[in-house]
């Protein structure tokens, strides 16, 4: 058992980080075994998904993860299972309504500093120089 108090602690964080990341994994291993099981779409996409959780906290690497999805995509197709479409699983887009034209405002003659900004470049002076600070003599 560490003496140190941050080893005590780094001790604690080691045994809670293992937690997660075991149950993360039984996750994945759990929905993959049920894709494996019965092949479709809604288990295919479980188990992806599973996956990709893995791999936005760090468990997998990205290279792994593409590897095990593309294993996965292969033997749904080799299943015979159809995938759900992108376009077929969106629902379908509510009618925008257009907005009446606002009312103009009359135009203001006076320009915003924004504005006037634009129009008339102003040039910039150059940064003034410091002086270069004198050592004091040494005696």
């Amino acid at each position: 058992m560490p003496i140190i108090k941050s080893a005590i602690k780094r001790a604690k964080q080691t045994i809670k980080r293992r937690e997660r990341n075991v149950g993360i994994k039984r996750d994945i291993k759990t929905a993959v075994k049920e894709f494996m099981t019965s092949p479709s779409a809604k288990t295919l996409s479980a188990a992806q998904s599973e996956i990709d959780t893995a791999v936005k906290k760090n468990l997998l690497k990205k290279n792994t993860a593409s590897r095990r999805k593309a294993n996965l995509s292969k033997i749904a197709k080799n299943a015979g299972v159809k995938l759900a479409s992108a376009t077929a699983a969106k629902p379908a887009a509510k009618p925008v309504a257009k907005k009446a034209p606002a009312a103009k405002k009359p135009a203001v003659a006076k320009a915003t500093p924004k504005v006037a900004a634009k129009k008339a470049p102003v040039a910039k002076k150059p940064a003034a120089k410091k002086p270069a600070a004198k050592k004091p003599a040494a005696k």
